[in-house]
């Protein structure tokens, strides 16, 4: 095999490495919104959630998650935690019922 080869076969052996490296670092979690929409949560429950239009207000009963906890991903760290939590009608967090 001539060095031309070689240098040609080794730089395709690394780009598809890196290519598949690079691959792993993506996530696949499931968003739990489409794009151009947020997360909103059940007042007083676990049992549901709904996505909101962004610029749109929460629909009765729904509420915002709480800043700095609002999950992005299916069972993600904010996910999990809400399913043990939930917010009462004045926006507090407590524990679930």
């Amino acid at each position: 095999m001539s060095k031309r080869t070689r240098v040609a076969v080794l730089t395709s052996v690394l780009i598809s490495a890196a290519g598949l490296l690079s691959a792993c670092s993506f996530s696949t979690a499931d968003a739990m919104c489409g794009g151009g929409e947020y997360p909103v949560l059940a007042v007083g429950s676990t049992a549901g959630g709904a996505c909101v239009k962004n610029g749109d207000t929460p629909p009765s009963g729904y509420a915002r998650y709480p800043k700095g906890k609002v999950p992005q991903h299916v069972d993600d760290k904010w996910d999990t935690y809400w399913q043990t939590h939930t917010v009462d009608a004045k926006g507090n967090i407590t524990s679930a019922p």
